[in-house]
């Protein structure tokens, strides 16, 4: 997808705010950073004579008033920008602009990452109910995603859920539960079957944010953060490297 390269991504200081960042992706196309933020996403565009170190200046894209008090969690970049907004029901896809609005849930929901499959279907993970919604290119809410597995026996486990999630373009998703440790894989093509991954050199304790490097390789951060390898599809993986701060 135009815009998910994760080659050469630059380095740069971001600016001071009060408010706390959830997410930032590197946008290749549009050589920018989208960030979001509680209430907005913003974006930092890197000029073409940036000097490493140079604070460089962020401006807000996205300012929804109608959803005053909603946080905008997590991103990704592809060709409309999704936007998941973590109000505990709906989720914005916007670019520069919000596009539309998609209902989900059920009872107690967090809307919290999204991840795009190669068709453009959005998969919303759900941080409270544990569960992963399936949204159609237009907004049009599709399915929902579960699993036993998805929803450990201690109840202080499931305080925060599915968390981050990330496509891999052999057909599946790769998510995270914080609490738990658990990372798993969902074949969306194939009928929707949950596994567990079992990572050598785990567990990957209250892992947070995913992001692949290539096919085989996926960041897991957190403090510490973690690299994480499968040399066969995400089936099983192991830890090879870790990063504090």
């Amino acid at each position: 997808m135009p815009g998910n390269s994760e080659t050469n991504i630059p380095r740069v200081p971001l600016p001071q705010h009060r408010m706390f960042r959830e997410g930032a992706k590197w946008d290749d196309l549009n050589n920018r950073f989208p960030v979001s933020f509680m209430e907005r996403v913003g974006q930092i565009r890197l000029p073409k004579d940036h000097s490493p170190g140079t604070v460089l200046k962020e401006v807000r894209v996205v300012t929804d008033v109608d959803l005053a008090g909603n946080a905008s969690l997590g991103l990704v970049v592809d060709p409309l920008g999704i936007v998941c907004w973590g109000d505990r029901r709906r989720v914005c896809d916007a670019g520069l602009h919000r596009q539309f609005l998609s209902a989900n849930g059920d009872g107690k929901t967090f809307a919290d990452d999204v991840a795009v499959d190669a068709v453009g279907n959005s998969y919303i993970t759900d941080a409270q109910g544990n569960k992963i919604w399936k949204v159609g290119v237009n907004g049009e809410f599709q399915s929902t995603i579960t699993s036993p597995l998805f929803i450990p026996k201690e109840w202080y486990k499931n305080i925060v859920g599915l968390n981050r999630i990330v496509y891999q373009l052999n057909g599946y998703v790769v998510v995270i539960h914080t609490f738990s440790d658990n990372l798993f894989k969902v074949e969306i093509e194939k009928g929707d079957d949950v596994k567990l991954i079992e990572v050598e050199g785990g567990p990957l304790s209250f892992g947070d944010g995913l992001e692949l490097l290539s096919p085989t390789r996926l960041v897991v951060a957190g403090n510490p953060s973690r690299l994480v390898e499968s040399s066969n599809d995400w089936e099983t993986a192991k830890v090879i490297d870790k990063s504090m701060g």
